[in-house]
């Protein structure tokens, strides 16, 4: 076989293929991660499985998909290695149990729009409205909480309809008419918008609520395996770099995980998260976003609690300044990544 027409047959294979060719699994260590939506925020991980950047770390990842709680519940059993979600979850889950730690925080960006009925003219008039959620205390719910708060709004001046399920279920309570407003995710308020629904906010133009996500494991499987965290890390990282260089990929990838998203919408948030570069090239977990979810806890009981809870014991930067130290982010990105090391650095929790 001459070597342009081995190159051929390389490229005529599909991805998966070719990634298990660069990077055999041979006694790759399996692991299960927990994603709990079909969003951009998880992106990441979609990439990371089928560019082969887990193989490349030693890791057979298997991804599953599991609405919060039943990613930390995989965590305690045994049953999962790692958790990527809403940093307000994880850390609400994390003062509750000293048996997990948060590693890393790849996306402090939300792209979520509250919808509402074309009737409802503004924030303000949501007063007396029924508002769709997942559930109370869900992340959602959180920064309703704080977009409300903005305009003099509480949890007690609206009627909130728990609907169990992810922005799909919100958005079908909208559409049924079964709520006046709800919070959805890109691409989900695209729909609802053509459809003749009003854009009342946008989380994306609020830079003082985050919409942090986290990366969670259990100590004790860090503890048996040091090295894994950093392995999630970098392979992240690599992805990060991937879904910023590779526009049709990142989009193909994505549709994989979610056979009900269009191409067409895809591209759209692609560049909704392209543009502003919001998945962090050096997840720090940011002090800002700490304070900002423990000071807009809504539940009475939970803000108490969590004010009351130290969590550096349950919040770990170490693994991502280690990597800074060795050189890593700068490998990935290029030199141009340093200046953003040491000011992400600054606001880390802990620093």
């Amino acid at each position: 076989m001459t070597r342009e027409i081995k190159r051929r047959s390389l490229l005529a294979l599909p991805f998966a293929a070719l990634a298990a060719r660069a990077f055999p699994q041979g006694s790759a260590q399996k692991v299960t991660i927990n994603y709990p939506n079909r969003s951009g925020s998880n992106w990441p991980l979609f990439i990371a499985k089928d560019g082969g950047y887990y193989q490349k770390y030693g890791l057979d990842a298997n991804l599953v998909f599991g609405v919060h709680p039943a990613g930390i519940a995989m965590l305690v059993s045994g049953e999962g290695q790692l958790v990527n979600s809403s940093l307000e979850q994880l850390m609400q889950a994390a003062s509750r149990d000293g048996s997990l730690v948060i590693v890393g925080s790849e996306l402090n960006r939300g792209m979520f729009a509250l919808m509402a009925n074309k009737n409802i003219a503004s924030m303000k008039a949501l007063k007396g409205k029924r508002v769709a959620i997942g559930q109370i205390g869900d992340a959602p719910y959180g920064y309703l909480i704080a977009l409300l708060g903005k305009s003099g709004l509480g949890s007690r001046d609206v009627e909130w309809i728990p609907v169990g399920t992810d922005v799909s279920g919100r958005a079908a309570a909208l559409q049924s008419g079964r709520a006046d407003a709800t919070l959805l995710t890109a691409p989900a308020y695209f729909k609802v918008e053509e459809a003749g629904y009003k854009t009342l906010a946008n989380l994306a133009d609020h830079d003082d609520i985050f919409a942090s996500t986290g990366l969670i494991l259990k100590k004790s499987v860090v503890a048996s395996d040091p090295s894994l965290p950093e392995k999630f890390i970098k392979a992240h990282a690599e992805a990060i770099k991937r879904f910023y260089e590779d526009k049709p990929f990142a989009v193909k990838t994505f549709l994989a995980y979610d056979k009900a998203a269009q191409q067409s919408d895809m591209e759209r948030v692609y560049d909704l998260y392209a543009k502003p570069q919001a998945f962090e090239r050096v997840p720090y977990v940011l002090a800002g976003a700490v304070k900002s979810i423990v000071d807009q806890q809504p539940d009475p009981n939970i803000a108490a609690q969590m004010k009351a809870y130290d969590f550096h014991k349950v919040i770990d930067n170490s693994y991502v300044s280690k990597l800074v130290k060795e050189g890593f982010f700068e490998q990935v990105f290029g030199p141009s990544v340093k200046a953003e090391e040491q000011r992400k650095a600054k606001l880390a929790f802990g620093k």
